[in-house]
């Protein structure tokens, strides 16, 4: 295979996640919420009208070697290079701001330069590679021990090749079966590794999240499981873990003394002794909010399951229907894994148990439902092969390698944090350390999950990748979010937007009520990363900038403009820079200098005639005039 195929292959979709170039041809899409016993699924395919015959525009012939693209690539080999050299002149240990940022830097592996480590998020996550590293080795190894002394009875195999459809079962039973065994196992000594004695707490909200499920009548259990994980999160957030000390005192406040203080310090009791035990994550809670949606997500897959009484799809019809709506257990795509209800022995706590708290995607996801988790657990998906696992390994360690340069030579982060006297720095270059900021900020959030992704792989499970795109490669809003932390945006798509009608209400009232449930989904966002006001700011802007992109749709539909491709394309790029700016204003909000310091920043970049030309014009070609 030459370099530039195996280039192409290693930065292809299919690598990056096979759900990009799956077709979804199989079943249509099932409403978990509405599914009945003698469920017919048509073949979406079945549809047979083209997308020409839809209103969509044909191909067009490429356009790489066209003088417009020349145009672009002349700006692209100047622009980009100037927008980096500006934010690496800032960097440098001759300019003047330098002295009050270099506290924030530690030492380097690259010669002559220091590291931007200052981000106390990712540099969790950077300071315990190796650890996770050998982690990542050792689990799917493990894995394979037990399973070499536990094998799987292979009884009436031959017969099930035979189209033994009670056969297969059996074997997928058998299957999960033993991976939960192996997943509660290593769950108890991964959680008790990680939070210490603090793993108590964490397995009694699981054990009241569960009993809501199954104690509570069908109809209560969608509003008891929202009210009690999003009291969670704030008594998470209020009781900072609750500590055992705090539990103590609560319990014995007789100790304090008659006239002790209420905020005395206790020592010495059965509290403090507990908490010396925190593992290497005492605060479990600020992980925590990743497990409430795994919480959620059994709940209300066990909630849409009751609907039917039969049983799952999967159990109640014969091998020929199966085979006839292409309902092949060993074979369906993710949107059946998702959608139809696992068997109903299947809800049971040691599965619930398993699923919460499995070891890869514990911490940071990317998040599967409690159905597609079961059902992986039956049959291993056909997407995951050694050679793109493999690929996908090194895609992670090209985006830690570009991470790590950029840490070295960039520190946006740094001078974020230094708070430094705005006007030492020209509009241009305070532009570019709020655009390589927010990449940098894509980039902490893309290694954590394509890393434990990548352990997940290893390990037989095949969960979303969760960024796509980032803000650089985007022209539109929608798309950018439905990208950003995908497996989050598809959950939130299934239990929050679809619940509440989604956009499929027609009329002029119909996008009115898309647009407050936008609203809702990112108001539960804000709240659900933290509870803070520049992050609610921060999801109310995103709403309000989402906005532009809708009205555009409306003044420019696609469909009129057939026969005027390159207008409609032009139109899209004018579009484009307002999207990425707004999207740039969103972000750093919400997670880099919050409503005062974007304000600041603005004010530096366009507070005056000088500001508006040094921006555009970064040497100061015109003059001010």
């Amino acid at each position: 295979m030459s370099l530039l195929l195996y280039l192409k292959r290693l930065f292809s979709l299919d690598t990056l996640d096979t759900r990009f170039t799956t077709s979804a041809v199989k079943p249509e899409r099932v409403d978990p919420a509405k599914l009945v016993p003698g469920l017919d699924i048509q073949d979406g395919a079945s549809d047979g009208r083209s997308l020409q015959s839809k209103g969509s525009w044909a191909s067009q012939a490429s356009k790489w070697a066209t003088p417009e693209f020349f145009l672009y690539y002349l700006v692209i080999g100047v622009a980009v290079p100037l927008m980096i050299k500006s934010c690496y002149d800032v960097s440098k240990p001759s300019h003047p701001n330098y002295s009050k940022y270099e506290h924030l830097l530690s030492r380097g592996w690259i010669p002559g330069r220091k590291v931007d480590n200052s981000d106390s998020q990712y540099s969790g996550f950077r300071d315990n590679i190796p650890y996770m590293l050998l982690l990542l080795i050792f689990h799917p190894l493990l894995r394979k021990f037990y399973d070499l002394i536990r094998p799987i009875e292979r009884q009436g195999l031959q017969n099930s090749q035979r189209g033994s459809h009670n056969a297969l079962n059996r074997q997928a039973d058998a299957r999960l079966d033993r991976r939960v065994h192996f997943d509660v196992g290593f769950a108890c000594v991964y959680l008790l590794a990680l939070h210490g004695t603090s793993a108590l707490k964490v397995i009694l909200i699981l054990y009241l999240n569960f009993s809501l499920a199954k104690g509570l009548p069908k109809a209560y259990v969608p509003l008891a499981t929202w009210a009690f994980n999003i009291g969670i999160l704030f008594a998470n957030e209020l009781g900072r873990g609750y500590p055992y000390a705090a539990i103590a005192q609560f319990m014995s406040p007789w100790k304090n003394g008659a006239g002790a203080s209420s905020d005395t310090k206790v020592d010495g009791n059965w509290g403090t002794l507990l908490d010396d035990y925190g593992g290497l994550q005492p605060r479990w809670e600020i992980l925590f909010n990743i497990t409430i949606l795994r919480l959620i997500s059994f709940n209300m897959d066990y909630c849409w399951s009751l609907d039917l009484v039969g049983g799952s799809p999967l159990e109640c019809m014969p091998a020929d229907s199966l085979k006839k709506k292409q309902l092949d257990p060993s074979e369906l795509s993710e949107r059946n894994r998702v959608d139809i209800p696992a068997k109903a022995v299947d809800y049971s706590f040691r599965n619930y148990f398993a699923y919460v708290l499995y070891s890869p995607l514990y911490l940071t996801g990317p998040i599967l439902t409690f159905n597609d988790y079961v059902s992986q657990l039956r049959y291993r998906p056909r997407s995951i092969s050694q050679d793109r696992t493999t690929l996908y390994g090194i895609r992670f360690l090209i985006s830690l390698l570009t991470m790590e340069v950029m840490l070295h030579f960039l520190y946006a982060v740094a001078i974020s944090k230094s708070r430094p006297a705005l006007r030492i720095y020209t509009p241009f270059q305070l532009s570019m350390l709020g655009y390589f900021n927010l990449h940098i900020i894509w980039l902490k959030l893309l290694l954590p999950w394509r890393f434990f992704r990548l352990w997940a792989l290893l390990d037989g499970i095949d969960p979303p990748e969760n960024m796509v795109r980032c803000m650089s490669d985007n022209y539109s809003a929608l798309a950018f979010w439905r990208g950003w932390h995908r497996s989050f945006n598809r959950w939130i798509v299934r239990y929050i937007y679809i619940p509440l009608g989604g956009s499929g209400i027609r009329g002029d009232g119909g996008k009115v009520r898309a647009v407050f449930n936008m609203l809702v989904v990112f108001t539960f966002v804000a709240l659900w990363h933290d509870i803070q006001l520049k992050l609610l700011i921060w999801g109310w802007l995103v709403t309000l900038f989402v906005l532009p992109e809708v009205l555009a749709a409306y003044a420019f539909p696609k469909q009129k403009w057939q026969g005027h491709e390159d207008a409609y394309r032009m139109i899209c790029g004018i579009g484009a820079v307002g999207n990425i700016l707004m999207m740039m204003a969103a972000n750093l909000v919400g997670f880099a200098v919050g409503l005062d310091g974007l304000k600041d920043l603005v004010r530096g970049i366009t507070g005056s005639y000088s500001g508006i030309n040094r921006l555009f014009y970064p040497h100061g070609w015109f003059p001010d005039g």
